[in-house]
């Protein structure tokens, strides 16, 4: 890496492009970013946005500054978080929160909400950074910080999915980090006692990393981890072994820090190939990216009436039980993956009404992957029904089916649209709502 002020030259010639180019544009079209690593929303098959005109920011791709006494880091959007840790493993730091996907980017950290097993301590990774440099439609670039005149568009842009503008740079803070992770696998035969660990883990702070997977409803691991210097073997899950079921398997494991951070690289637990004569012949050269990326091109072969099934749910801690329940009843479908959130602050981005009168600190984020869908149901509105009424959120990765109304009883409509008014009033990027829920699924906006 050059020093800090070539790299800050570099950038800013990048920017300025970026920004001439919006400031420039006649077009009315809606415009989607062209970037060198692969979308991780999930590809839906009627997806208008591979129609749309492109904006180039795929040389948005360098760390631009590491301050190891500080332990922060500056890096422009496009940096995936394989390179980063790589980069950062040098110095004997990595990201507070490091997602589960190699080709995850910073800035879609940020714009999709990215969580991993250091939430139960900090949130998500937006709740780790300190500022982002953001180009709005028309072109002009702000630095948003959670103090300045930007602190609303620094809070907004989390979980926007690139509505409000386009992320070029971010600051954020690093963690000290030893070279390899212990892992323990605690064995629970019901969800009273799996809650009762997460809840002990999460008051005592005694362990570094926190998540689960719930094979069935009626066996519950729940996996911590800590740094460790040294380690008797190290295993590896990014070719015929598959993670989620060696916490089934093992009592405890031992991976060098970087195969801990992406050990669900190669599935959660929607594992490809299934079988392990197919993980054997082709298991070492389809990650995470390669499925997207072919997902991608193949995604006239998907169901748009009846998506898979392919969400993340945050559930407050107090509702678990009643939502579980409900779950086993209705959905029938495991494994799940679990992973437990802390309530950093009360979200710009999220309505008053979630809020209201909530009083928990944790939430449990449980994953489903790969549900085909049966019958007549739509799971995908069954669920956000179900949400609505419990006081939990749905993640936008997914395919969306709320009306407009039910939309923004979860997400602030007053708050992003004074920030959409002012960093893109001419709707370049789409609107939220018009993105995730009518323009995925092929509809008008």
């Amino acid at each position: 890496m050059d020093g800090p002020e070539a790299c800050a030259c570099r950038h800013a010639q990048k920017v300025a492009r970026i920004s001439r180019q919006l400031a420039e544009r006649q077009s009315t079209r809606p415009l989607v970013l062209k970037k060198r690593a692969v979308s991780h929303s999930v590809p839906k098959a009627r997806d208008l946005k591979y129609s749309d005109e492109k904006l180039d920011i795929s040389d948005l791709n360098e760390i631009l500054e590491l301050d190891v006494a500080k332990r922060t880091c500056v890096a422009e959007s496009g940096v995936t978080f394989v390179d980063l840790v790589a980069a950062t493993m040098r110095h004997g730091l990595v990201p507070i929160i490091v997602p589960e996907l190699t080709g995850i980017t910073v800035g879609g950290a940020v714009a999709g909400c990215s969580i991993e097993s250091m939430s139960f301590k900090h949130g998500g990774f937006h709740d780790t950074c300190l500022e982002y440099e953001v180009v709005s439609g028309r072109g002009e670039v702000l630095t948003c910080t959670p103090e300045n005149e930007h602190r609303l568009v620094f809070q907004m842009v989390h979980g926007a999915f690139g509505t409000l503008g386009i992320i070029t740079r971010l600051k954020f803070k690093l963690v000290p980090a030893l070279p390899f992770v212990k892992v323990s696998y605690q064995k629970h035969g019901s969800l009273g006692s799996f809650k009762a660990a997460i809840w002990r883990h999460f008051q005592e702070r005694d362990v570094d990393f926190m998540d689960g997977i719930i094979h069935s409803a009626s066996e519950y691991v729940l996996s911590t981890g800590r740094f460790v210097d040294s380690a008797p073997y190290t295993s590896r899950y990014d070719w015929v072994k598959v993670y989620y079921q060696s916490t089934r398997e093992r009592a405890e494991d031992y991976l060098r820090t970087p195969d801990y951070f992406f050990r669900y690289d190669r599935g959660v637990t929607h594992v490809f190939p299934r079988t392990a004569v197919g993980r054997f012949f082709l298991g070492k050269f389809i990650g995470s990216s390669q499925l997207l990326r072919l997902g991608e091109k193949l995604r006239w072969l998907l169901s748009a009436d009846k998506p898979t099934i392919i969400l993340d749910v945050f559930i407050p801690f107090s509702k678990v039980d009643e939502f579980f329940e409900w779950y086993r009843d209705e959905f029938q479908f495991f494994p799940l993956w679990c992973v437990p959130y802390r309530r950093v602050r009360d979200y710009e981005w999220l309505s008053d009404r979630i809020f209201r009168g909530l009083k928990d600190e944790l939430f449990l984020d449980l994953a489903i992957y790969g549900m085909k869908q049966r019958g007549p149901k739509n799971y995908h509105k069954v669920m956000e029904d179900k949400l609505l009424g419990l006081g939990g959120i749905k993640t936008l990765i997914a395919t969306n089916f709320y009306s407009e109304e039910d939309f923004w009883k979860t997400w602030n409509k007053g708050n992003y649209e004074l920030v959409k008014a002012r960093t893109d009033p001419g709707n370049v990027f789409r609107t939220l709502y018009a993105k995730t829920c009518l323009t995925a699924r092929g509809l008008p906006s």
